[in-house]
């Protein structure tokens, strides 16, 4: 069972920001930007294109969603959107607010934010995404 798995069962603690049926979506713990978030299928899959065509086309609808919500909720130019997957074993993308291309660059120093300010970041960004269902 992968780290996001345990995320989706409850067994570790997330900052949820959105959720379906099928995916679910809680911020990066190291986020580039503040509302960087992970969008993950709830059913375990290492690699991104070994889902499904169906699944990753309503994971895709699902992201958009997730994307409005935290341009809303923090003003950006761009969410910029990533697809890594070397770091963790299950399938995810990377969305994060953008108002420089620097600013999706996984290299550089990751920003440092206290819990509450993570519980209000996702708060803000789960509130955006159910109020535009």
């Amino acid at each position: 069972m992968t780290l996001f798995s345990k995320i989706v069962a409850g067994e570790i603690p997330s900052y949820r920001c959105a959720e379906n049926e099928e995916f679910y979506a809680f911020l990066d713990i190291s986020p580039l930007s503040q509302g960087h978030t992970l969008v993950i299928p709830k059913r375990e899959e290492d690699y991104f294109f070994d889902l499904t065509d169906e699944e990753l086309s309503r994971m895709m609808v699902f992201t958009k969603r997730v994307a409005r919500a935290i341009k809303t909720a923090f003003p950006c130019l761009k969410v910029g959107m990533a697809v890594l997957g070397l770091e963790v074993n299950h399938a995810h993308i990377h969305l994060v607010p953008m108002k420089t291309e620097g600013d999706m660059d996984f290299r550089k120093e990751k920003l440092q934010l206290s819990a509450e300010e993570m519980q209000q970041t996702a708060h803000k960004i789960l509130t955006t995404f159910e109020a535009e269902k």
